[in-house]
């Protein structure tokens, strides 16, 4: 059986995990833009208070942080930290052919960790609460490559 199919299980699996993940960076993105609209504030550079047809009236305030969008602005960042390593380490993963319910224990668990994750941060939970979902999806990325690695190698 050829690996990169849409006739594999654990390269659909890949697929349907990569592709809810490329909807969440992106709605990330315009979560982020919705906020900067919504409170016209949390502008990021100081050529965004040149006047135009949305912002008609710039204030150098608008530059000042504003918690509202730089939430959404640090979870943006924080699932560009993530989300691409999982990208890789999944694809070597179904290349590697691991058993289909471990492929999908993990690769989903590592979704549901990035869901909890975003959860926890826009519910403004604490560190420790965060950090378990970080955690989570990072083993999960983690034991990915080195079994891919693993099967590379042996």
């Amino acid at each position: 059986m050829q690996t990169i199919n849409f006739e594999n299980p654990i390269f659909v699996t890949y697929a349907i995990a990569s592709a809810l993940l490329v909807l969440k960076v992106m709605g990330q993105g315009w979560m982020t833009v919705y906020r900067m609209l919504r409170s016209n504030s949390g502008l990021a550079s100081p050529e965004d208070l040149k006047a135009g047809p949305i912002n008609r009236n710039p204030d150098p305030s608008q530059l000042e942080v504003n918690d509202y969008v730089d939430r959404s602005r640090r979870m943006h960042r924080n699932d560009l930290e993530n989300i691409p390593a999982f990208w890789i380490a999944g694809l070597l993963f179904v290349l590697a052919n691991p058993p289909l319910i471990l492929a999908q224990f993990l690769i989903y668990g590592f979704v549901a960790a990035r869901a909890a994750h975003f959860v926890a941060y826009s519910t403004r939970q604490t560190h420790e609460v965060r950090a378990t979902f970080y955690t989570i999806g990072s083993l999960v990325v983690i034991y990915m490559a080195l079994h891919a690695l693993f099967v590379l190698l042996m």
